[in-house]
Formats: structure tokens, sequence, C-alpha cells
């Protein structure tokens, strides 16, 4: 009898299987998502290095899904990039096969774009509305989906700065924004991705945490100068390494005026700041390796750790070799995605190095506990 009443007071077994089950797929679908911003990065990458970005002169988010489909539609496309600067200063007697391919690539890059935006926001409805998805969670992923339509105009604003009278390429800041834009909605991905359903079993110091989150922010701002490196065309000069211009600090770094728009288009120093960068970059990320290993040995914060640094270096290397070739279409398109990579790293690292809700809040003065 008293086996039967202690029975029937325990409390219902917790249903633990179904929530884990449903995260899974819900990080399975952002993992996938965020390869797919990989992928746009690459296409986006050989687009530029082709000299394709400028072919195709409106922003038909709808319609522009069809490409020409008749010799008289190609014909028309053809008419409209024969009236940009581009052509006319740059491309002057291109055929129209020569066109098709630049075309293509441009086409390419947008379609892949649209197909980005439906695998997110399709599945997203279906998650959410099957209960696999939690308001704040949901919140997250409507911001991300909102950057990522931003993603879309800014691109337009930036290949509109290209069809300006006289211009030959898109403004180097711009195409610096639209690759930091695609690049933080990337990492935002792999960071609420690694988040889910993770199992910690390890307790990382906060000077860890807080230095793998430093060398997230860092990478990104690593990507925004390598976008102005790119847009600037400044990998095209001073291919030598260590030494730059004969120096360890070129001469003229400042030579324009006003002093502020050096940083965009003096070459010099937009090639210098990446350069440096890239040394902070790698000194910080050694450090911290270094560190986990001391501070929390055998642990999967240190062999991140260790791994991230290895990535770093290599990426570093990676752009000696893509300087010192002047900048071959492989080399460029090895050494971008390389760097998602290294940003896909760093966000999982600072995600998985970071205290969850409960801890944090757990550590936190009482006041602002109850705050």
């Amino acid at each position: 009898m008293s086996s039967t009443s202690s029975i029937s007071l325990a409390p219902p077994a917790a249903p633990v299987a179904a929530a884990p089950r449903s995260r899974r797929a819900v990080r399975t679908w952002l993992f996938v998502m965020a390869a797919l911003v990989v992928a746009m990065v690459a296409v986006g990458g050989a687009t530029r290095l082709t000299g394709s970005g400028l072919s195709i002169t409106e922003w038909k988010p709808v319609t522009g899904a069809i490409p020409p489909l008749s010799a008289e539609a190609w014909a028309q496309e053809f008419a409209k990039y024969q009236a940009t600067p581009q052509y006319r200063l740059l491309n002057e007697g291109m055929s129209l096969s020569e066109f098709q391919f630049i075309y293509g690539w441009e086409w390419g890059h947008r379609l892949l774009g649209r197909l980005i935006g439906l695998a997110f926001f399709l599945p997203l409805l279906v998650f959410w509305w099957r209960g696999q998805i939690d308001r704040r969670l949901g919140l997250s992923l409507v911001g991300l989906g909102a950057f990522g339509g931003l993603q879309g105009a800014v691109g337009w604003i930036m290949v509109a700065s290209g069809l300006q009278p006289g211009m030959i390429a898109v403004a180097p800041i711009k195409l610096a924004l639209h690759l930091t834009l695609a690049s933080a909605i990337y990492a935002g991905l792999v960071w609420i991705a690694s988040g889910l359903d993770r199992r910690r079993d390890e307790v990382v110091p906060a000077r860890l945490s807080r230095t793998a989150l430093a060398l997230m922010a860092l990478v990104l701002v690593q990507i925004a100068l390598g976008g102005l490196v790119a847009g600037a065309k400044a990998g095209l000069t001073y291919n030598t390494w260590p030494l730059m211009d004969g120096g360890l600090v070129p001469g003229g770094l400042f030579s324009g005026t006003p002093w502020i728009e050096n940083f965009v288009d003096n070459v010099a120093l937009v090639q210098f700041n990446h350069r440096l960068t890239a040394y902070a970059l790698l000194i910080l990320a050694v450090l911290h390796a270094v560190d986990a290993r001391r501070q929390a040995p055998g642990t999967g914060a240190a062999r991140r750790a260790t791994a991230l640094a290895g990535l770093v270096a290599a990426q570093a290397t990676l752009g000696i070799v893509t300087l010192l070739l002047v900048v071959p279409l492989w080399a460029a398109l090895t050494h971008q995605v390389a760097a998602m990579l290294v940003l896909g790293m760093a966000s999982a690292h600072a995600r998985l190095c970071r205290a969850p809700r409960e801890a944090r809040l757990s550590r936190a003065p009482a006041a602002a506990r109850a705050a």
C-alpha cells in the first residue's frame, strides 16, 4: 500500500527526448544555412574577380530570377550593359558570348541569394509552427532574416555605385560593407547553431571566454579590411613580404586629402592596415591557444583554441602567397573562403566558451538578478 502511494505521488517524468530531437533539426538547418552563405561569398568573390558584377544593370528581385531566353532578350540586356561606363572605358568591343559569360556569374550570384532567402524563411515558418522554435530563438532568427533582406539591398546599392559616370568598378567601401554584412550573418548563424542543446561538461575561465569573443570580433574586422583591399585592388600593388615598398612601414600612408579618405582610397594604407590586423590576429590567436592549454588543459576549449590558432596561421600564409603571386583567381577565392572558415571556427569557439545564461545570472550580483 505504501509502495503504491509513493508511486502515485511521484512527479511524472519530463519528456526529455522530444526537445533535443527538435533542436537537432533546427541546428542542422542553421549549419546548412551557414554553408550556403559561404557558397554565396565564394560565388560573389568569383563574380568580382571575373569582372562580372556590373553586367546586370537593373535590380528586379522577382522578375530578375528569369534570365534572357531569346536572342532579342539577350540583345536588349547587352545594349543596357553597353551604356555603362565599365563597357565604354574597359570592355569596349566585347562580344555577346563574352557578355553572356559575365552575365551568368552575376545572375548566378543573385539567384543563389534568392534561394538562400527561401531556404531560410520557409523552414523557419515550419519550425515555428511546429513549436520547435521558442519565442527568444525565433526573434533572433527573424533578426538575422531582416539582415539578409538588408544584405540584398546593400548589394544593389553596391552595384549602383559602379554604374555611376566614370566608374569601372563598385565603390570599395560599399563592397566592404556588403562582404562584412554577409560575414556577420554567417557568424550569427554559427553562433546560434553552436549554442543549441550543447552539453556543457567543462567550466571555461572568464578570461578565455572574453578572449574568444575578442578573436571573433577581430576576425570580422579583418574581413572588412579585406573587403577594402579587394575593392581598392590594393593586392595588385606592393607584392612583397615582409617588406612593403622596401620597408616595414611604407611611405605615403596619408598622402591623400582629406586624411580620412586614405583609409579607403589609399592602396598603401589599405593594404598596410590589412597586414597589421593579420599580425595582431595571429598573435592573439596563439596567445589564446597557449592560455587555454594552461588554464583548461585537455578540454574542448583548449582543443578549439589550438585549432583556431592553426587556421589563422594557415590563412595568414595563404594571404602572403596570394599577395606574392599578384592575386591569381584560385588563390584569391581560396583566401576568401578560408576567411569564412576562420570566422566560423571563431564564432563556434566563442559561443561554446560562453557560460549558459543561467550560470551568468547565478554569478551576477543579487541586485542585478532582481532587476
